[in-house]
C-alpha cells in the first residue's frame, strides 16, 4: 500500500480534501500546484506556472487547470471542479474520484459507472512542461474524452478578468494548438500524443474564487479564458498525454518521455524519502549554470540567509555534497561581488543582510565535518579568511566590530534579522544593538577560522582569531546571559529586551559555545519550558508581553503574529542539536518522538513537505508557505544526527 495515499471518503469530502495542497517542480523555476482535488484553492495555484524574466521577477500562471469530460452515450460526466462565489462548485469531479495516492507521481482513480479512468501527472525535468497521462482502464461502450483548458496569462500576484484585449487567436501545431492571449509572454503550446479534434468555442468562466486569498484578507476571484475544446476517443486499455508548455513538442515522443519521468522519480515511500523529494524541489538551476536553493513556496525567492541555514540540510545530508558546491560556487561569486561593492550578477536576494556572511561560514563549517578540514580549506579556506576580515575590518554596511568584540547592528528602522515583519514601513519586532544570534555566530566563525588556520599552519592567523574570540566570549556572557538563566534577544546600550525567544539556542546548539556547560544547560532548560512544541520552538514564550500565537486573518493581523509566538521547525532543529550536545544518548528517545510530530504534517497542508509555520497554541496548525526549505532542510539534519548516533 503507499504511504502518501487518501480515500474516497477523505478526497469527496471538500472540507478535508480542500486544505491538503500539491506542488510539482521542474528545478528550473516553474511549477505546477493544487489541491488534491484539483480545485484551485490560491492565485498561486496553476498546472503550469513559469517565470517571465522578459516581463518581471515572478512566476506566471498560463495554465490555470485542464477539465476533462468522459463522454459516454452521448451522457457527459465533467470531473473539473471549480470555485465560485456564494460558495458553489461547479462542475463537481471530486465526487467521481475513488483514491489517489502520490507515491512515484500524483494519481487519482476516477470511477463513473462502468468507466475507470486513471490520471497521472508529471512535471519535466529543467523544462517548462507538463505532462497528463489518461489512461482508461475499464469501460463497457465506446467513451470520448474531452479536454477543456482554463488560461490566465498572469503573475501569481494578480488575477485576470474579461477584457477586450486578450488575443483569442490560435494556431494549429502537432496534434494540438498554440496560443497567446497578451503581448511579451510566451507561447502556451497544448499538444496530446494522438490526433484530436479542436473545437474553437472562446468563453470567459466568470467569478472563479480562491478561498486561501478570502482568507488572508486579500482581493480572491477571478475570470478565466476558454479557447474552446478537445475531443478524442479512447479505448479501454489506451493511454492519452497531454502536454503544456512554452516549446513545442513532437508529439510521438509523448509517450516515451512521460515513462522515461516517471522512471527517474524516486519513491516517496516513506517520511525520508518525502523530504528527499522536498529537497529537491529547491533546486533552482539557470541557464548559465548558476545553482540556487529557493528559500521556499509558492511565493518566495532565493534568499542569501534562507541559502545558507537551508544548504547543509538539504544537501549534505542527503549525501548531495555535489549540489552544496554548486550552489556555493553561485553564492560565493554573489558574496564577492557585495565584499567588493560590485553590482551583482546573482539572483540571490538580501545578500546585504549582516548575518547572511555569519550563516555562510556556519554552512562551511558544516560541509568540513562531512568532508573533512583539508577539503574545506581546498574549497573554501579562502572565502572563509575574506568574510573574517570584512567583518573585522568594518567593512559591512551594518555590521561594526565593537571593541568589546560583540558586532553591533542597526535595526530600528528596518529589519536586519529573520524575524522580518514589517508594518507601517517599520519593525514590529525592532531588533536592534548587540543581537544575541549574531554574535553567538560571530564567536562560533572566529573558533571555527581559528581551528581551519591551524590546520594550516597559519600562526598568526590563529592567534589573532582566538584573540578576537575571547574577548567575544567574555562580552557576550556579561552582555547577554541574565540572572533568571536564558539570555537576552538583543542589548541596544541600556536598554535589553528580557522577551524569551528562541534566537538564544544558537549559542547552544553551535559547535563553539561562548556559554559553559551549566549556562548551556539553563538556556535549553528556559527553551524547553517555555517554546517548545511538538512543531519546533515559539517565537516567543507565552508568559512574554505580546505573545499573538495563531498566524491567520488579514496581512497586519497576520504581521503582528508572525513572530510573536508562531512556532518554526527549523529552530526546533537547533534545539534538537543543542540536546544532543548536551545530553548525548539520553535525549534519543525524546527527539525521535519529535520527530513523529513533523511526519504528520506530510499528509497535512502541501503533501509530502513541510510548511511555513505553525500556531503556537494547540492544535499547531499549519500556516503560511506551503512548503519551506529551511524547515525540511533542518529536520534532514537532526534525522542525520540521530543517525550517527545509532550507529
Amino acid at each position: 500500500m503507499s504511504y502518501l495515499r487518501f480515500e474516497k471518503a477523505l478526497m469527496t469530502n471538500l472540507e478535508e480534501s480542500l486544505s491538503k495542497e500539491l506542488l510539482r517542480t521542474n528545478r528550473s523555476g516553474a511549477y505546477s500546484c493544487s489541491t488534491i482535488v484539483d480545485c484551485n484553492t490560491r492565485k498561486y495555484h496553476g498546472l503550469l506556472v513559469v517565470p517571465v524574466p522578459e516581463l518581471d521577477d515572478e512566476n506566471h500562471v498560463l495554465l490555470s487547470s485542464l477539465d476533462v469530460t468522459v463522454i459516454q452515450h452521448g451522457a457527459e460526466f465533467n470531473l473539473g471542479l471549480h470555485k465560485y462565489q456564494g460558495n458553489n462548485y461547479s462542475p463537481k469531479g471530486h465526487k467521481y474520484i475513488r483514491e489517489f495516492d502520490c507515491d512515484k507521481v500524483p494519481t487519482t482513480l476516477y470511477r463513473v459507472g462502468g468507466v475507470l479512468l486513471k490520471k497521472e501527472v508529471v512535471f519535466q525535468h529543467y523544462e517548462d512542461r507538463i505532462l497528463l497521462r489518461y489512461t482508461l482502464v475499464d469501460a463497457h461502450s465506446a467513451t470520448t474524452l474531452r479536454f477543456r483548458p482554463f488560461l490566465a496569462f498572469r503573475s501569481v500576484r494578480q488575477f485576470t478578468h474579461e477584457n477586450t484585449t486578450a488575443s483569442r487567436s490560435y494556431f494549429s501545431v502537432d496534434n494540438g494548438i498554440k496560443t497567446c492571449m497578451y503581448a511579451g509572454y510566451p507561447d502556451l503550446y497544448m499538444q496530446f500524443n494522438k490526433k484530436n479534434e479542436f473545437v474553437f468555442q472562446p468563453d470567459w468562466y466568470r467569478g472563479v474564487e480562491y478561498p486561501k486569498e478570502q482568507e488572508r484578507g486579500y482581493a480572491s476571484n477571478e475570470d478565466l479564458y476558454v479557447p474552446g475544446y478537445f475531443e478524442m476517443n479512447i479505448r479501454k486499455g489506451e493511454s492519452i498525454v497531454f502536454a503544456a508548455s512554452t516549446a513545442e513538442i513532437k508529439s510521438g515522443s509523448l509517450k516515451k518521455l512521460f515513462d522515461d519521468e516517471v522512471n527517474e522519480r524516486n519513491p516517496r515511500d516513506n517520511f525520508f524519502h518525502c523530504l528527499v523529494n522536498a529537497a529537491h524541489q529547491f533546486h533552482i538551476s539557470m541557464k548559465n549554470d548558476d545553482r540556487y536553493l529557493l528559500a521556499g513556496y509558492p511565493w518566495f525567492k532565493c534568499r542569501a540567509r534562507d541559502t545558507f541555514i537551508a544548504l547543509p540540510g538539504l544537501t549534505l545530508a542527503i549525501e548531495e555534497q555535489d549540489y552544496f558546491e554548486l550552489v556555493m560556487k553561485t553564492a560565493e561569486r554573489g558574496l564577492r561581488e557585495f565584499m567588493n561593492g560590485e553590482p551583482l550578477t546573482v539572483k540571490l536576494y538580501e545578500i546585504e543582510q549582516p548575518d547572511v556572511l555569519l550563516w555562510c561560514v556556519w554552512a562551511i563549517q558544516q560541509y568540513a565535518k562531512e568532508v573533512g578540514n583539508e577539503k574545506c580549506l581546498q574549497m573554501y579556506g579562502k572565502l572563509l579568511k575574506d568574510m573574517i576580515h570584512f567583518i573585522e575590518e568594518g567593512n559591512h554596511p551594518n555590521l561594526r566590530l565593537d571593541s568589546n568584540g560583540l558586532l553591533h547592528t542597526e535595526g530600528r528602522d528596518r529589519a536586519v534579522t529573520w524575524m522580518n515583519s514589517m508594518a507601517n514601513g517599520r519593525p514590529i519586532v525592532p531588533r536592534t544593538g548587540y543581537i544575541v544570534e549574531f554574535n553567538a555566530l560571530w564567536y562560533n566563525a572566529l573558533k571555527f577560522a581559528a581551528a581551519m588556520a591551524e590546520q594550516n599552519n597559519e600562526t598568526e592567523n590563529v592567534a589573532r582569531y582566538e584573540a578576537l574570540a575571547e574577548l567575544c566570549q567574555k562580552s557576550f556572557v556579561d552582555t547577554f546571559l541574565n540572572e533568571y538563566g536564558y539570555l537576552f534577544d538583543y542589548v541596544d546600550g541600556n536598554m535589553m529586551d528580557w522577551s524569551v525567544r528562541p534566537n538564544m539556542i544558537f549559542a547552544v546548539a553551535l559547535d563553539y559555545s561562548p556559554l559553559s556547560q551549566d549556562q548551556k544547560k539553563s538556556v535549553l532548560d528556559v527553551c524547553t519550558r517555555e517554546l517548545l512544541t511538538p512543531k519546533g520552538l515559539r517565537s516567543l514564550s507565552p508568559k512574554s508581553g505580546g505573545y499573538n500565537p495563531i498566524y491567520v486573518g488579514p496581512q497586519t493581523r497576520r504581521d503582528y503574529a508572525y513572530h510573536q509566538g508562531t512556532a518554526w521547525p527549523w529552530l526546533g532543529g537547533f534545539y534538537m542539536e543543542a540536546c544532543l550536545k548536551l545530553y548525548k544518548r539520553t535525549r534519543l528517545s525524546f527527539i525521535e518522538r519529535q520527530m513523529v510530530g513533523y511526519e504528520d504534517e506530510v499528509f497535512s497542508h502541501c503533501i509530502g513537505t513541510i510548511p511555513e509555520l505553525f500556531d503556537g497554541n494547540p492544535p499547531f496548525s499549519g500556516r503560511g508557505g506551503i512548503s519551506f526549505a529551511v524547515n525540511v532542510a533542518e529536520i534532514l539534519r537532526t534525522l542525520e544526527l540521530l543517525e550517527k548516533y545509532h550507529y
